[in-house]
């Protein structure tokens, strides 16, 4: 379904030329584009300087082009001045920098002994913002000589010792990210008294992005800074800045731990955007796992669509789901150019987490001056980089959320021009589903990110080291409500309960607290992947993802290079890799087993149950598959890795039998039928739920041993549960109305990856019943109909 131009216009917005272009380099007979929307300009709102910024600061910004500040800019910025905790959340590209610069320069100017701390998730992020306060604080240093020494500076994992010992004795804005804070900063408090004591703003940049397990972290680390800032006698206010989300000022208070005021009316102007939906079609030549068709891959199209785009001079950056995507897609559109100019290739680039940090810093440098005009790219470069001037971004895959779906989508269209914006649909439920109900994305609101911070089983390490900084206060630990947590902790033999709090004791100290935890939801260690014939280090890999990602005979690639697994040694920490070009790659295998410990909440439905469960999953890497680049699979290689548990939360649902065969599903086809829903529904979570499917995992089976009955249970890939089970149970029959439809839609006749099959299924995708999938689903929505009706 095609929306036609919007009337009046007399002549094609240049993101509609652009992707008139990319329709022209489309294979004869191919219909691949299911929608396009035309998203107007905005006009902007300015709003005067505010009367408390120093002068010298607003002369130098004038001179850099703000004549007056965007509506937004300003009303963030007198709130942070006066004091309030604020979120501001508005557009990519909307400035929301400014709204923090003007009060934390205006503090620094009029107040010789104040600092200020920058929080980053990426370190991309990081440096881009450091560079930008630099530049301002060296024009600012002719008006204002005091600043000389406010000496911004970095303090992350690629800062050397001696420089992150210069910047904690002298430096006044600090720029780090949580995972420094945790370790670096709180867990030697002592050290940073200094700055501290006169700690006046803290800025907290992106905050959409912090949710799930990595969020609940940063929540805990904001409260123990708040703590240790109040034993210096400090009391900063917190300046947020976010992409648009839902309920910000909620969001933004559950994760300080204080209120928060949003400002949420946007003032920036953007030009006009030209959004197209875009899915790949399936192959008829070229089979996948059980004979099932395959479509051609995002990748695959992304990269002509960026090599389309990168002849017409247009500036593209094209964002891949995985690390592996961003490599692939790049030399696949160098491949494509080398075919059309020889000097094209050469100004494409692969741009993802796991680089070293010279190389990171140097494509950063390329991206932003212009010698790079394609780049493939994880979600690294989603945030803040300020990339100016690009005519056109390619989402392949949609990223897991509608907020960093618009956010990805607000890196075109920089210069107030018109810009196309291409979603191209992977092999997976949610894609087929959103580019065939366009009102999902394009229409829907912005989701609310989740956060849990009582989840017990990041409580109790984050309390632990909290005791190890300060002993834990009786009124800390019902704010937190941990007493429960703690009484643990303490039969342990790791804390000890005194009359005037919790302290940690000499085994707690043993533990080592703050190098235990890893903030990202990891298992707090990494591999190293290094060359065996070069002794090269490649990068690291959580030990927790490497069975899957770095396991024997895995094909893995680093800036175009290629390799291949060796060995994986995980108690020493190291993935031993030699260089291949292989025409194939590697998606691992896993098993999984589930079994009830408690039950939440739970509703009967005649003959079907719903409920939210406690479970233990066992999981195991059993080997990986080998498929060539168009999909097609080569073997299966078998693999005895060591197995894995978690103790986490299910949303599950059971129903009979009798139920089943009297909608048409014969006992021989339950498990087919079973197996297919929880793949679908897996893949359709992220559409109720702020998560990204490989959060999450499902089993099915036709008699659960602790139900007695056919069961589906779809869980949170975490200890203790990240909160993305509870939102698929609360929103259960919009989740599983949209699985249904989404695997009605697809094309393919008996089930595809862009339906019901999965790419990390133990069991091969067999067997999967596409038809049955639909009937189980309708079962249970039409019982959760019913029982609201009634």
């Amino acid at each position: 379904m095609t929306q036609p131009d919007p009337p009046n216009t007399g002549q094609r917005s240049y993101g509609r030329a652009l992707l008139d272009r990319v329709l022209a380099g489309t294979p004869s007979g191919e219909q691949p584009l299911t929608h396009v929307a035309e998203l107007p300009a905005r006009e902007a709102q300015f709003d005067d300087w505010p009367s408390w910024v120093i002068p010298e600061l607003t002369t130098v910004l004038t001179a850099r082009g703000i004549a007056r500040p965007w509506s937004h800019q300003a009303r963030a910025a007198t709130l942070a001045n006066d004091g309030h905790h604020v979120v501001l959340s508005t557009g990519t590209a909307s400035g929301k920098s400014l709204g923090y610069q003007m009060p934390i320069l205006s503090t620094l100017l009029s107040d010789p002994r104040a600092s200020a701390l920058y929080l980053a998730p990426t370190k991309a992020l990081g440096a881009d913002q450091l560079r930008s306060i630099i530049s301002i604080t060296d024009e600012l240093r002719e008006e204002a000589p005091q600043l000389a020494e406010v000496f911004p500076s970095a303090y992350d994992g690629d800062t050397p010792i001696e420089v992150r010992q210069w910047a904690r004795a002298n430096a006044r804005w600090i720029f780090t990210n949580p995972d420094m804070i945790h370790i670096g900063i709180l867990g030697a408090h002592e050290r940073w008294a200094r700055f501290l004591r006169n700690l006046r703003f803290v800025v907290v940049d992106e905050c959409h992005y912090y949710r799930g397990v990595f969020g609940s972290n940063v929540a805990l680390i904001l409260r123990r800074l708040r703590r240790i800032c109040a034993r210096y006698g400090a009391s900063p206010t917190f300046v947020l800045a976010s992409a648009t989300t839902s309920a910000p000022g909620a969001a933004a208070s559950r994760l300080v731990g204080a209120p928060c005021t949003e400002v949420t009316e946007d003032g920036s102007p953007h030009g006009p955007r030209t959004v197209a939906l875009w899915e790949p079609p399936l192959l008829k030549e070229i089979t996948g796992e059980n004979g099932a068709p395959v479509r051609r891959s995002a990748g695959a199209e992304a990269s002509r669509i960026m090599a389309d785009l990168m002849v017409e001079g247009a500036r593209t950056l094209t964002f891949v789901r995985s690390r592996r995507g961003a490599e692939v897609t790049a030399l696949g559109t160098q491949r494509l150019l080398a075919e059309v100019d020889r000097g094209l290739p050469g100004r494409v680039a692969a741009y993802r987490a796991g680089y070293l940090a010279e190389d990171r810093r140097a494509l950063e440098a390329n991206l932003s001056d212009g010698t790079l005009l394609g780049v493939a790219t994880t979600n690294a470069l989603e945030l803040g980089v300020d990339i100016a001037g690009l005519d056109a971004v390619v989402v392949a895959g949609f990223p897991g959320t509608v907020s960093s779906f618009w956010q990805q989508a607000g890196r075109s269209g920089r210069r107030g021009e018109g810009s196309l914006v291409t979603l191209v649909a992977r092999d997976d439920p949610l894609d087929t589903y959103l580019v065939h109900h366009p009102a999902a994305l394009l229409d829907k609101p912005i989701e609310a990110t989740v956060t849990d911070p009582t989840n017990p089983y990041l409580l109790a390490p984050q309390l632990l080291c909290a005791a190890a900084e300060l002993p834990i206060t009786f009124a800390e630990a019902d704010e937190l409500e941990a007493e429960a947590v703690l009484s643990t902790l303490a039969a342990d033999g790791l804390l000890r309960r005194r009359p005037h709090g919790w302290f940690i004791t000499p085994e707690g100290q043993k533990y080592a607290p703050h190098a235990s935890v890893n903030i990202r939801g990891g298992t707090g260690t990494q591999v190293a992947i290094v060359d065996g014939e070069s002794g090269r280090m490649l990068g690291t890999v959580d030990s927790g993802k490497a069975p899957a990602t770095v396991h024997p005979g895995a094909v893995h690639i680093h800036q175009g290079e290629s390799f291949v697994v060796d060995e994986l040694d995980l108690e020493d920490g190291l993935a031993l890799v030699h260089p291949e070009h292989p025409d194939w790659n590697t998606s691992a295998r896993e098993t999984t087993d589930i079994a009830i410990t408690a039950v939440h909440s739970e509703r009967t439905l005649g003959e079907v149950r719903i409920a939210l469960v406690q479970v233990n999953v066992t999981h195991q890497v059993i080997g990986y598959l080998r498929r060539l680049h168009s999909g097609e699979i080569l073997d299966s290689v078998e693999l005895d890795m060591p197995e894995q548990t978690l103790d986490t939360r299910a949303v599950m649902y059971t129903i009979t039998p009798e139920l089943l065969i009297d909608n048409g599903i014969e006992p021989e086809r339950f498990p087919g039928s079973l197996h297919a829903a929880e793949h679908a529904a897996i893949g359709l979570l992220p559409l109720v739920a702020t998560c990204d499917r490989w959060d999450i995992g499902g089993v099915s089976t036709a008699l659960h041993p602790d139900t007695g009955l056919p069961t589906v249970f779809v869980y949170d890939g975490y200890d203790g549960g990240a909160g993305f089970a509870d939102r698929g149970h609360r929103a259960i029959a919009e989740w599983l109305e949209a699985t249904k439809d989404a695997i009605s839609s697809c094309e393919c006749p008996t089930g595809c990856p862009s339906c019901v099959q999965s790419p990390k299924c133990g069991n091969g995708n067999d067997p999967l019943d596409k038809a049955g999938a639909v009937a189980v689903l309708q079962i249970v929505l039409d019982a959760y109909g019913k029982r609201r009706r009634g």
